[in-house]
């Protein structure tokens, strides 16, 4: 069973930077995605970035494009959310997520198969 603990959330004012982290238990990775995910109140979960753990190739929604960096560590089974000027939007609880498996719609919810915990990120103005 896998178990992913997620870390290093909280409140920072707008134009202000946070990182989140993601340590995987139970399992070593290879062919698969790491990814995060935000729910804001009322507001469907909805894609942020992913990262492919082989190919360290990266992927993200256009709405951070520029601001948050995805990296990984494989010898720590973490990966790594850097989230730069930050903006009142982008508050929300952050999700971790993993694929054990190659998957095509990165940015699709269903294509994961584990969860962390959340952690909430507050941006104020």
């Amino acid at each position: 069973q896998v178990q992913l603990v997620e870390s290093g959330g909280g409140l920072v004012q707008a134009g202000g930077s946070l990182r989140l982290s993601c340590a995987a238990s139970g399992r070593t990775f290879s062919n698969s995605a790491m990814g995060w995910f935000r729910q804001a109140p009322g507001k469907e979960r909805e894609f942020v970035g992913t990262i492919r753990w082989n190919s360290g190739s990266t992927y993200y929604a256009d709405s951070v494009k520029g601001r948050f960096t995805i990296s990984r560590d494989n010898a720590k089974n973490t990966w790594y959310l850097q989230m730069n000027s930050l903006k009142p939007e982008d508050t929300a609880v952050y999700y971790c997520t993993a694929s054990m498996k190659f998957i095509v719609n990165i940015r699709n919810v269903g294509s994961y198969d584990y969860w962390g915990q959340g952690t909430q990120v507050t941006v104020s103005s």
